[in-house]
């Protein structure tokens, strides 16, 4: 008898415990904003590039990953608190940008209510004056590219490529047509151009969503023109 009252009181003192954990409040401050240079968005490919927010203090002490979507944009769910954003240096076709407040790439971040915050970086190239033209089945995109980062810190470019899909996720995982361009090939302030051919869709739609994409040597994420729908 005496152990089956044990085993209740502990089977009580679960449910109760994981009462208490369910009843704890969710995060309910907004932080958002987007990856910019001088104010104009950074265009990524999703979910791939990544920012870390740490609380200092916090007793677990692990940093909250905020992923970055195509158009640059962020937004995460947060508690009221003192955050450090930290942009790891292997995440993103940027440098971070030294903060004055920390003296590093650190940057504090208050959040209290919901808060738009934009974070600079620095590219190290961006896609200029990107145009999309249908011929056909055949969709011609053009750019000119400008070198942002010069000197001892540059990057050559690898290769440029035209994306297509028919879904507004486009980039070198998503795609239905694709081309590709050396980046030797490319000369800063001359249009460049590349077509892709968009093959039989199924079920059949009459238009398609385009960017062009720039890889830099050395870089693994690339940086994109933002996603523009063209009609076939």
């Amino acid at each position: 008898m005496k152990l089956k009252l044990i085993i209740a009181l502990g089977v009580i003192g679960s449910f109760l415990a994981s009462c208490q954990k369910d009843n704890f409040d969710e995060p309910g401050s907004k932080l958002e904003g987007k990856l910019v240079y001088n104010g104009e968005a950074i265009n990524v490919s999703y979910n791939d590039v990544t920012f870390q927010l740490w609380e200092p203090g916090w007793q677990k002490k692990g940093e909250i990953n905020v992923a970055v979507d195509q158009d640059g944009s962020f937004s995460a769910m947060l508690f009221n608190a003192n955050y450090k954003l930290v942009i790891p240096s292997n995440q993103g076709p940027f440098k971070s940008k030294l903060n004055t407040e920390t003296g590093s790439d650190t940057i504090l971040v208050k959040v209290d209510g919901s808060k738009v915050m934009d974070i600079e970086v620095v590219p190290y190239y961006m896609i200029r004056t990107p145009q999309f033209t249908v011929s056909g089945r055949d969709v011609t995109g053009t750019f000119k590219a400008e070198q942002i980062i010069t000197g001892t810190s540059a990057k050559n470019i690898e290769r440029v490529n035209l994306y297509v899909n028919k879904t507004q996720f486009v980039d070198f995982r998503s795609n239905v047509a694709s081309t590709e361009l050396a980046g030797a090939s490319v000369t800063f302030g001359t249009t460049v151009s590349l077509k892709a051919t968009v093959p039989a869709i199924t079920p059949t739609q009459n238009y398609v969503f385009a960017r062009i994409g720039l890889k830099i040597a050395g870089i693994e994420d690339m940086i994109f023109s933002p996603v523009v729908k063209v009609n076939l």
